[in-house]
């Protein structure tokens, strides 16, 4: 290398320190005077009782057959947890979040690439190209007109992840995968529910049926009585067709409860994903039927045993790590590309080596200038996104608490009820009886013994009503506590056990401190909820899941 060569080069070389210093200097200033993010208001703390009682013992812990303790009910769930149709459904839904997972974690590992390619290129003889090839030579030869092109080789590309932008954004999705899990978890344990509502509603609805036979066996009884003392010239034929309507009202009245009841079969049938079918049920004292002790435990308890509470914990975590990810967008970011492979306009020459080989080298720097706007835009949304994810999470935990408040009391309220009501039929149908005594010994008119069997007909409906509600609250309340889960359960395709099994995920920072407001002490609306981003990673590659507690949460004012 002559003087001149290493003149040029010393040159070239400070020019590229140069301009490098001056690239540094400009993307430093890319990352500076990044938008302030909004903070969401502070969550009310959540009541340490329910009833204020302090009570670990929790319905929730307790497995579905346990609690109902009806096999033909737990079969038909059974049976649901199987060919139910919408969580089918669903199972796709975190089939295709756990691809994502996959596809979010591809993006920060090289891109590499093999390909060939061939081609016939004429440049004109009046330009620049053209001119230059009429004088050259390769191996004593002209180049060819038109000048073939053959190519065989690799490439890589790779994004540095210096912000960690590529994997926090692969740990969203993960988390995603996992709020998904506990998404489907959810409508597993409302499924159950609906399908024990559907149930005690049928067994209702056979109470109804046998209350009618009744009070038409009654009645008939009662037309017999007023035709005979008509006969004996001791009664009118009014109380004959009073009787007699009465008794027709309550037969059509059986036709329409006989059609509430296929009407109601079916909606069992269609939960369990079968066509139209009888359905089996035991015979039971309906209104002394009684199901498992509810137990609440403390309102904490919920944050752990409540699917769409955890299912709100990852949306509100993965919103955290969207928010890294736009920020990261400020900065500037690494590419790194490369190819190697050979090259020829002859391919007999095509592998020749080193003559035919070609590579390269690339780093590119890259920061936003000009279209910051955007940027920030982008980013802004993430924070709004990041504040609903959190207040939507304060309206999971509040809608919780409510329900099973709601439920508590009415089921506490119901039984009460029920109670007052059997002294009342008590009453009514010694009523019953006295009135139809008088009116076969003439001591009574008609009307009061039709007035008598109406109250008693409509006390046994409002008791059976009144107990079918009590039932269904004690399922819901069963529900809003979190119970119905199945463990050791699998789904048709094949989910891991481990879906429905208890445990905890260790937990991690919170994601983008800045819009996280305080956490109190205790377990409160507000506390932002925990976990372990390379944990769920994990999860999602092996399409498990894994429900999460909420502890406090190490946050910064």
């Amino acid at each position: 290398m002559n003087k001149q060569e290493i003149d040029s080069t010393k040159k070239l070389n400070r020019r590229a320190v140069a301009t490098m210093l001056f690239s540094g200097f400009v993307l430093g200033q890319t990352g500076c005077k990044i938008p302030a993010l909004c903070r969401p208001d502070a969550g009310k703390p959540l009541p340490e009782t329910f009833n204020g009682e302090l009570n670990y013992e929790n319905s929730a812990c307790v497995e579905i057959h346990e609690f109902f303790n009806d096999p033909i009910l737990t079969g038909l769930i059974d049976q649901a947890l199987v060919d139910n149709q919408e969580l089918k459904i669903l199972a796709q839904d975190i089939r295709i979040a756990n691809n994502e997972v996959l596809a979010r974690r591809g993006a920060y590992f090289p891109f590499a690439f093999f390909g060939a390619r061939a081609g016939v290129e004429k440049p004109g003889e009046y330009t620049r190209e053209g001119a230059v090839e009429d004088s050259l030579t390769a191996n004593g030869k002209s180049f060819p007109t038109p000048l073939p092109d053959f190519l065989v080789g690799t490439s890589v590309s790779w994004e540095i992840d210096i912000w960690k932008k590529l994997r926090n954004a692969r740990s969203a999705a993960a988390l995603r995968y996992l709020g998904t899990a506990d998404g489907r978890n959810y409508i597993i344990t409302r499924l159950i529910a609906d399908i024990a509502e559907e149930y005690y509603d049928l067994l209702a609805l056979d109470k109804q049926l046998e209350t009618l036979d009744k009070t038409i066996e009654l009645q008939e009884q009662s037309l017999q009585a007023s035709i005979a003392k008509k006969e004996a010239g001791r009664g009118t034929e009014l109380a004959v067709q009073r009787f007699q309507a009465e008794v027709r009202k309550n037969q059509s009245e059986k036709l329409v409860i006989a059609q509430e009841i296929v009407e109601a079969e079916n909606r069992i049938n269609y939960l369990a994903g079968r066509f139209p079918q009888p359905i089996d049920r035991q015979a039971v004292d309906f209104i002394n039927l009684n199901l498992h002790s509810l137990s609440a435990g403390v309102p904490s308890q919920l944050l752990q045993n409540r699917s769409d509470i955890r299912q709100a914990e990852r949306e509100l975590a993965a919103a955290g790590l969207e928010v890294r990810v736009a920020r990261a967008n400020f900065y500037p970011s690494l590419n790194i590309s490369a190819g190697v492979g050979y090259r020829a306009f002859d391919s007999g020459f095509l592998f020749s080596t080193p003559a035919s080989l070609v590579y390269n080298a690339f780093g590119d720097v890259v920061a936003p200038l000009i279209n910051r706007a955007a940027i920030k835009a982008a980013y802004m949304t993430a924070n709004a996104e990041q504040l609903q994810a959190v207040y939507k999470y304060q309206q999971t935990v509040l809608n919780a608490f409510t329900e099973v408040i709601n439920y508590l009391s009415k089921v506490e309220k119901y039984a009460q009820s029920i109670e007052i009501k059997k002294q009342q039929l008590e009453s009514l149908e010694a009523s019953v009886d006295s009135a139809t005594k008088l009116f076969q010994n003439a001591r009574a008119e008609y009307v009061e013994v039709l007035l008598a069997q109406r109250d008693l007909q409509d006390a046994k409906i409002v008791i059976i009503e009144t107990k079918k509600q009590q039932l269904m609250a004690i399922v819901n309340a069963y529900q809003a506590l979190g119970g119905g889960m199945v463990r050791g359960y699998n789904s048709a395709l094949d989910f891991p056990s481990s879906t429905f099994i208890e445990g905890t995920t260790q937990g991690a920072a919170i994601p983008t401190e800045e819009a996280v407001p305080p956490a109190s002490p205790s377990a409160s609306v507000q506390q932002l909820p925990v976990d372990q981003s390379s944990a769920a990673i994990d999860a999602a590659q092996s399409l498990q899941s894994a429900p999460v507690t909420v502890s406090p949460s190490p946050v910064l004012p």
